[in-house]
């Protein structure tokens, strides 16, 4: 378990923006018919293929196609451990989360509910900041540092934590540094980053927020997943076995939208950038945002990359229990296999 702050100082500089979440989740309901998907995102770059999705209506359209008119329900919330809930409780049908949340529910649902991913959102970059000129690495965090992530101990950024402090440490030691982190959404984290002045002097974050908060000569990388994975997909969307059985039409249409949005984002960034700030409403400079997408070491694809080496990990140190032999074993296996990783 993660120490709690005192959370007085920190709520006041971030301005709980925790209101977002609340209210989001909505009563479990029963198994629907095909033509209708809801869906969880979060925040971040690395939701933009959901924002193209939305803003050219691309369900509906490929649902048409099927003979079907989907209804699109879209819902934001902020951490794995919310959207697995979600998903489990049937509140939603297609959970967006890193590749930890992932993992946690497919070894929880294991010949159960099998949950599994769809696909990936693409490969970036997440990087470990910190405001305290002292940190040069993880092993300069102390007791009187705090990390934000946005789910303790279940986050891809969680996750990559437990595995950076197991290179730095081994095994036994994975999780020296979670009773350091706490849960707090990645726009309220970098406000606080940038501002100082609270208990938060460090924050796992994803791009946009990663670049915005570098913008601010405090703020300084302690770790690059890049450089302790190679290039990856720390974002997937997942779905239960009956939700994919049960709607055929549907499943194909949310795929299809997928694959024609990651063409559409990877070969026109211009667009897309313009559609992250006006699905989003993002308030970040067009230029600025262009400029992250342009990066050469993302990748909008629907195809995972590099994602079994954490999952191997994960059933190492005991954080999971089933051992999948590949990435295979928690991504489902449609029509079209992705040769990923």
């Amino acid at each position: 378990m993660s120490k709690r702050l005192p959370f007085a100082p920190l709520a006041a500089a971030i301005g709980l923006g925790f209101s977002l979440i609340a209210g989001s989740l909505v009563a479990p309901t029963v198994a629907h018919a095909e033509g209708e998907i809801r869906i969880a995102e979060q925040f971040g770059i690395v939701y933009l293929l959901l924002n193209v999705v939305r803003d050219q209506n691309l369900i509906e359209k490929y649902g048409k196609q099927e003979g079907i008119d989907i209804k699109v329900d879209w819902t934001q919330l902020s951490g794995g451990a919310a959207v697995n809930d979600a998903l489990l409780s049937g509140s939603i049908d297609i959970a967006g989360a890193g590749v930890g949340p992932l993992l946690t529910i497919w070894d929880r649902t294991h010949g159960k509910q099998n949950v599994k991913a769809v696909a990936s959102l693409g490969n970036f970059p997440y990087y470990l900041l910190s405001n305290n000129p002292n940190v040069k690495t993880i092993a300069d965090f102390t007791e009187k540092d705090r990390i934000a992530v946005p789910a303790v101990g279940v986050s891809v950024q969680s996750r990559f934590l437990q595995y950076a402090a197991a290179k730095q440490w081994g095994d036994k030691e994975f999780n020296r540094l979670d009773k350091y982190t706490i849960a707090v959404p990645h726009p309220d984290a970098t406000a606080a980053l940038i501002a100082g002045g609270t208990e938060l002097s460090g924050h796992f974050s994803n791009p946009p927020f990663q670049d915005q908060a570098l913008a601010n000569p405090n703020v300084h990388v302690v770790l690059n997943t890049y450089d302790l994975l190679g290039p990856n997909s720390p974002t997937v969307l997942f779905a239960t076995e009956k939700f994919r059985d049960e709607n055929p039409k549907t499943y194909k249409a949310f795929v299809e939208a997928l694959t024609e949005a990651a063409e559409f984002a990877q070969n026109d960034k211009g667009a897309a950038a313009d559609t992250y700030i006006r699905v989003t409403k993002a308030k970040i400079d067009r230029a600025v945002l262009l400029k992250i997408i342009d990066n050469p070491q993302f990748e909008f694809s629907v195809t995972p990359k590099n994602t079994y080496p954490l999952a191997e990990f994960l059933y190492r140190v005991g954080a999971i229990k089933n051992k999948p032999d590949s990435w295979k074993d928690y991504f489902f296996q449609d029509a079209k296999p992705l040769q990923g990783s």
